[in-house]
């Protein structure tokens, strides 16, 4: 049997499963798995300038492609810990990552040695299982059965600790012999799929819920071809968007208190039967009154993990399930009933979901000086075509792009969903355009969310990962100051300052051009809505001609309210058109929008 250092097997395990890229900060309790990578070989390393980002880029190249696992790896101490919020935010949406750190010898672990921490303790709540790796031995098995847990079930991050001195000691392992354990994954059967589709027909307005767990199932094309066979129109969750085409008939938007459309809230409000699958109910897309949102409806509920079929309200009928296994049953059950002529004509109901789809549309085009941003997502549209993926994660920007842009296809809006760490968006776009180098990734930031971990673009730079970000620039907070009105507050969420290196800049305060260049990358800014098409046009040319990340930076007002419920819930959503601007000043002439 062929002997090697724990480490090397590691390497080797990886590779067998499918790694062909990994993201990190080497340090001293890591350096020999990083010696194995070098020696080894088979995988590629981009070296990150925080390891929190090096987490985010994993998550944000798992996104990308269905099968992608992305791999994160930090020293011990602060490296592990800085790459919680990365774990956090891999389990909330359900995405499979592996963490990797080093650690102080395993005869050392209790005597408070330099950057010893019980990572694998503090991590357990955030992973699928984490484990501190006490016998060399063990390595393979503990890196088979992360795999394992990482795709059977409800996807999730796993953590793998290495102590220095396991990494080290050599072990009996032959990667010839080596092989994944088959995943896991529950499927519905005939008899509850012929009840969730009986419910369905005895309804007159019914709706499909898509979730995020239709596009970790790599399903998306059975949810379309599953609402076209029975006519019904399809909400889409945020993690969902994408499932089914903007521009599609059936595609009636997205619900909730935030990242919602008016018709998308308007068709759920008249609906009588609401068939999920994949989602979660999520806060903000119920709203936290319920009553509002469950209405005289029934629900079915599919997901995959059993935990969550009741944890926010009892469904009428509950069925765990792999998504697509749930969609190709609902699909052989709904073909027979079409056959016998036994499914209803839900055409006029697909008729008045299309009147408000036409009808119920936020204004976008202002030509105000500073920009409204509303402007600006206008303006992506035009720039960015349907192959674009987009990539966010908080805050008014992220919530108008939900409610403005279109997407088509899955996977191509890439939004951290539930934890929503600000300085997600640049590192997840980095990972997202090295798994996908072929298609134009296009990330979208305010201010705040940008200055959180910028020092990553230096990645892009050093690296040749193009894409191109779009920054919205007021100055402010936006979204806890909108907040902060409802307690009649306007507090430490002003961001302007005057730069004396920079006075053309006024109270907008950071030069982030000058700090964009200065990493390596390129900058464009733009204070006139009617230059915005051109600079973004220009910043896909220089994206191309230096593969490096270009930033937009559009000069917003400094106070803009965006469609949301003050109350949380989703049929009292607040519209908003003209507001008032002064720096400071909550807005004071709001009106709602009457068509």
């Amino acid at each position: 049997m062929p002997r090697m250092t724990a480490a090397a097997a590691a390497v080797e395990i990886l590779k067998r499963e499918g790694v062909s890229q990994a993201f990190g900060v080497p340090g001293a309790a890591i350096n020999p798995f990083y010696r194995e990578l070098k020696n080894v070989g088979g995988i590629n390393h981009t070296l990150a300038r925080h390891v929190e980002g090096a987490s985010h880029m994993a998550e944000g190249y798992t996104r990308t492609h269905a099968g992608n696992i992305g791999v994160c790896i930090g020293t011990s101490g602060p490296a592990g810990t800085d790459m919680i919020t990365g774990l956090y935010s891999a389990i909330a949406d359900s995405i499979p990552i592996l963490c990797i750190t080093g650690q102080a010898p395993v005869a050392k672990l209790h005597k408070e040695d330099f950057q010893a921490v019980d990572i694998a303790s503090i991590a357990k709540p955030v992973t699928k299982k984490a484990t501190t790796v006490l016998e060399a031995a063990q390595v393979p098995g503990v890196f088979q059965e992360a795999f394992y847990l990482m795709r059977s079930g409800r996807p999730g991050p796993v953590l793998i600790d290495l102590p220095i001195d396991v990494q080290l000691t050599e072990i009996e392992f032959d990667p010839d012999l080596y092989e994944p354990l088959a995943v896991h994954k529950p499927a519905a059967t005939r008899k509850q799929a012929e009840k969730a589709i009986q419910l369905l027909l005895e309804s007159e307005r019914p709706l499909l819920v898509a979730g995020g767990g239709i596009i970790n199932a790599d399903a998306s094309d059975l949810l379309v071809e599953f609402a076209e066979l029975i006519g019904v129109p399809v909400i889409s969750t945020l993690m969902g968007w994408g499932v089914i085409p903007d521009d599609h008939e059936l595609a009636a938007g997205m619900v909730g208190v935030q990242t919602s459309h008016r018709y998308g809230n308007a068709t759920f409000l008249e609906s009588d039967y609401v068939l999920g699958i994949g989602n979660r109910w999520a806060n903000r897309h119920t709203g936290y009154n319920l009553d509002a949102y469950l209405g005289d409806r029934k629900f079915v509920h599919v997901d995959i993990e059993p935990t969550q079929i009741g944890k926010i309200f009892a469904p009428d009928l509950g069925i765990v399930s792999d998504a697509k296994a749930a969609l190709e049953i609902f699909i052989e059950v709904a073909k027979e009933l079409k056959a016998e002529g036994k499914l209803p004509d839900y055409s006029a109901w697909v008729a008045s979901h299309l009147e408000r789809k036409g009808s119920l549309q936020r204004r976008t085009h202002f030509d105000n000086i500073p920009m409204k941003p509303q402007r600006v997502y206008e303006e992506m549209n035009k720039a960015f075509g349907p192959e674009t993926r987009y990539v966010t994660t908080i805050g008014l920007s992220q919530i108008a792009g939900a409610q403005m842009l279109h997407v088509f296809k899955p996977r191509h809006w890439i939004n951290c969903g539930q934890a929503g760490p600000l300085g997600w968006t640049i590192p997840a776009a980095l990972g997202v355009a090295t798994a996908d180098p072929q298609t134009p990734v296009v990330a979208l930031s305010g201010d705040y969310d940008f200055q959180f971990m910028l020092e990553e673009l230096a990645v892009g730079a050093q690296h040749k990962i193009p894409y191109v970000h779009v920054l919205v620039n007021n100055a402010y907070l936006g979204l806890i100051r909108q907040a902060q009105g409802g307690l009649g507050i306007n507090f430490e969420v002003n961001l302007e300052f005057e730069n004396i290196n920079s006075p053309e800049l006024g109270v907008y305060g950071v030069d982030h051009v000058k700090v964009v260049e200065g990493l390596g990358c390129k900058a464009i800014r733009v204070t006139d809505p009617n230059e915005l098409g051109a600079a973004l046009e220009e910043a896909k040319k220089l994206a191309a001609e230096f593969s490096v990340p270009v930033v937009v930076e559009a000069i917003l007002e400094r106070v803009t309210n965006i469609s949301m419920s003050k109350t949380v819930d989703m049929s009292d959503v607040t519209e908003f058109e003209e507001i008032a601007t002064e720096p400071g000043h909550a807005p004071t002439a709001i009106r709602p929008i009457t068509a």
